[in-house]
């Protein structure tokens, strides 16, 4: 007789988290037993997901608070897009682009605010307007980045990428691109401790398609419980990006199936932080992972008893 062949196990992991219970911002996590959602808000007029729909202050107070009451965890408001091949946005522009955003919702919400900046003078000033985390997409590639958060109570994303903020990186090569990713988060993650970074402010990101193709990008997902022996949380940004796109063939409006396919793989892998547009989608996913997990007792009981 023909034997089966075996199945594929899959990736639950348990991630090695130096500081699972964590402060971050304004609320207590237990990293060991739970998962984030943090909403994505662009304050820009040419964000490739929402291309401007919330760059009025108005609408981006109001995307980050129905984020909050929709059950993100926290949200991440930025003001300059990661692509090159967007208009170039000064320092005092971003500031005046996220700072707003950052007091209206310090002052009308307990949920978690970030700043995504690769800046460390926008940096220092989200954080005395009252933001609770700085997400670097660029490796901390201003050297000030980590000073700035030093001495703070700020929570501190270090993101890999290869190119400087806004810099085109047309063919990025690797020749072991998970075991290239983890060396350098390991080697930027040092330099930002030895600036006086505490180890429980320290989350880290593969950096899902930047300076990566989607190859690159599929197998940093499938490889992504190497990251999680560093000892730090991972922040896992995989919504609506092109490898998705590229591998489904679906345009970017298209892209939510297959970006809570990819989150779902990615909190399997261990990660406890999605970065995610789509917050209805993305806080149902993790709160069936948690009761799947036993952490979360499902909202009501009825079927069966």
């Amino acid at each position: 007789m023909t034997e089966r062949p075996s199945r594929p196990t899959l990736p639950i992991i348990t991630p090695r988290i130096d500081h699972p219970h964590r402060r971050i911002g304004t609320r207590e996590f237990d990293l060991d037993r739970q998962a984030v959602v943090m909403a994505v808000v662009n304050r820009t007029p040419d964000s490739f997901h929402d291309h401007g729909a919330t760059f009025a202050l108005d609408l981006a107070v109001q995307a980050c608070t129905a984020a909050a009451a929709a059950g993100a965890d926290w949200v991440d408001i930025g003001g300059v897009p990661f692509s090159p091949l967007t208009p170039a946005v000064s320092t005092d522009e971003e500031v005046d682009r996220v700072l707003p955003v950052v007091e209206a919702v310090v002052a009308a919400s307990d949920v978690v605010v970030s700043v995504d900046t690769t800046r460390a003078e926008v940096a220092r000033q989200a954080l005395a307007a009252g933001a609770g985390v700085i997400n670097d997409t660029s490796c901390l590639s201003d050297p000030a980045m980590a000073e700035a958060v030093a001495g703070s109570s700020a929570t501190l994303v270090v993101t890999h990428s290869l190119a400087a903020p806004h810099e085109w990186l047309a063919h990025p090569d690797y020749a072991d691109v998970t075991a290239e990713v983890v060396a350098t988060l390991d080697e930027r993650v040092s330099a930002a401790l030895a600036a006086g970074v505490r180890p429980e402010q320290i989350i880290i990101d593969p950096g899902h398609d930047l300076n990566k193709n989607t190859l690159h990008t599929l197998q940093v997902t499938r490889e992504l419980g190497a990251l999680t022996r560093l000892g730090h949380p991972v922040l896992a940004a995989v919504s609506n990006k092109d490898f998705i796109g590229e591998t489904l063939d679906r345009p970017q409006e298209q892209r939510v199936h297959g970006s809570v396919a990819a989150a779902t793989w990615c909190l399997m892998a261990g990660a406890r932080v999605l970065r995610m547009h789509d917050v209805d989608a993305a806080v149902d996913a993790v709160r069936m992972f948690e009761a799947i997990m036993g952490w979360r007792a499902p909202a009501r009981l009825r079927h069966n008893l």
